[in-house]
């Protein structure tokens, strides 16, 4: 079936053609009515056998799950089906509606993966089917079907995401393979792919309260939804993703492991420090800060005081270091907020700025901006950047 030309020509407009068309309009309502009842057998039919396989605990489970494997695979068939024989042919046809063309050219995107991302398409396309009948079957609003399909969607889903996010992960992790020199095409399809399951799954999950594991991530869910509606600029696609990540600890901590989702974390901060450094607006420029800060602390408190395994000896003293520091800080944010959030602002300033210094990355701005930051919170002396002796001028160390 994939295999088919989904080429889409323009029609010829000889007398043969034009009747050969309209034969093609009149018997494509009987080819769909056919696949929708052949879809709602087979659908039937992976229903029946995913509610035994995961309602069954007997001795012949290998067998029930083989059996459900088997209808499962016979329901995409018939889906892949559906598209080619009814969707492509309303479309060459100019029969189908809006509805009918988006769903054609998602199919295209999907397919267009298979040569360069087999892994990526082979899960895709299989999300991708079961979306488009989902959407049929809430048209229909058949509540009974509605209620077993949402019991299988929710559980397929949950798999299929897992799996594309691993294989992103493996990717990001892979220093061997293309992604080397930049992964920001990955790092891209890892947040859409997160934004797309919190859309998609875990908001009916919500919707229906049945799963113990969304609890946890309710208030973070509630965060995203604020970035779910209206315009989006640089700050709060940045502030977006960071709460995406956020909900990935908690949600996908196998399938986008610690150090992958330090490497996204790192590729947040990047965003956000040359966004910082980049704003000339006084006033955006402090919100960008603000944001920078607040993921700062999502980064260290969130990923790195759960990191068990460090490349160095010297890198897991230093952040222990910093930690206890930070524990110390938390200690005035009940007595006196406005100075515990002053002397978390430094210890974090501090703490980049000694990363951003030890790195190749040019970052000269940002740590002027950290500079006078400390300069201003009374952390850092100002003194003259050199002074000229016997007719050379002499470079002064700052002093923090």
């Amino acid at each position: 079936m994939e295999e088919r030309s989904l080429r889409i020509t323009g029609a010829d407009k000889t007398f043969f053609n034009k009747i050969t068309n309209t034969l093609t309009k009149i018997l494509i309502p009987t080819k769909i009515g056919i696949n929708g009842m052949l879809i709602s057998i087979k659908r039937n039919s992976m229903l029946k056998c995913f509610e035994n396989f995961v309602n069954n605990e007997a001795y012949d489970k290998e067998e029930i799950e083989r059996k459900y494997d088997a209808a499962y695979e016979a329901y995409l068939a018939i889906l892949d089906k559906y598209v080619m024989d009814s969707i492509y042919k309303k479309v060459k046809n100019n029969t189908a509606s809006e509805f009918e063309k988006n769903a054609l050219s998602k199919y295209y995107e999907v397919t267009s993966l298979k040569e360069s991302e087999y892994i990526e398409y082979k899960y895709r396309k299989q999300k991708y089917l079961i979306e488009l009948d989902y959407e049929g079957i809430k048209a229909e609003a058949k509540e009974k079907l509605l209620e077993k399909y949402n019991q299988f969607y929710i559980a397929k889903m949950d798999t299929l995401f897992k799996a594309i996010l691993k294989n992103y992960s493996i990717k990001v992790a892979d220093n061997t393979n293309v992604y080397d020199s930049t992964k920001e095409w990955v790092y891209t399809k890892i947040f859409f792919t997160l934004e797309e399951y919190i859309q998609k799954v875990l908001a009916l999950k919500i919707e229906r309260n049945r799963d113990e594991s969304v609890k946890n991530v309710v208030t973070e869910y509630e965060k995203y939804e604020a970035y779910s509606v209206g315009k989006l600029d640089n700050r709060d696609n940045i502030e977006k993703n960071m709460v995406l990540l956020g909900i990935s600890r908690k949600l996908f901590t196998h399938s986008l492991p610690l150090i992958v989702a330090e490497q996204c974390y790192e590729k947040l901060l990047k965003d956000a420090r040359i966004l910082v450094q980049d704003t000339k607006i006084a006033g955006k420029r402090e919100r960008a800060y603000a944001m920078l800060i607040n993921l700062m602390e999502d980064y260290n408190i969130k990923l790195l005081s759960t990191k068990v395994y460090w490349d160095s000896t010297k890198a897991r003293d230093e952040y222990k270091k910093f930690w206890n520091r930070y524990k110390e800080i938390a200690n005035l944010k009940e007595t006196d907020f406005i100075e515990y959030s002053k002397q978390k602002e430094i210890l974090f300033i501090k703490n980049d700025r000694k990363k951003l210094k030890e790195g190749k990355t040019d970052y000269s701005k940002i740590l002027k901006y950290y500079k006078r930051k400390l300069v201003d919170y009374g952390a850092m002396r100002q003194v003259r950047n050199s002074y000229q002796s016997k007719g050379k001028y002499i470079k002064v160390k700052e002093v923090a």
